[in-house]
């Protein structure tokens, strides 16, 4: 199975487990209170979210990756499409941020 796959597929499970967070809005107040340990932006996110977002994550020491489409996320959630969503779980965080480090090499 491919890093996308896998990535796509933690995200499931992180989904399951009520640890993920998705839409602008709450994806934010996640950062802001300090429950985010991880962000998602959607490759195909505005630039205007996207800038929002790396901001936003920047300043709080959150941190951010952009991968995968609104589609893809939105698949692997369950839902329709989500642009934006955040994990609050230091696991799942740590296991995807093991994951973006190995996609980014390879």
């Amino acid at each position: 199975m491919d890093t996308k796959q896998q990535i796509l597929q933690i995200l499931g499970l992180a989904t399951r487990a009520r640890m993920t967070i998705t839409g602008e809005g709450m994806t934010i107040n996640e950062v802001r209170s300090g429950n985010a340990k991880l962000v998602l932006v959607a490759e195909d996110a505005s630039e205007n979210t996207s800038k929002k977002l790396h901001d936003k994550c920047s300043y709080y020491k959150v941190d951010i990756e952009t991968f995968g489409t609104r589609f893809e996320i939105g698949h692997a959630v369950g839902k329709e499409e989500r642009v934006v969503m955040a994990i609050t779980d230091k696991g799942f965080a740590k296991k995807l941020k093991s994951l973006f480090d190995e996609n980014n090499r390879g």
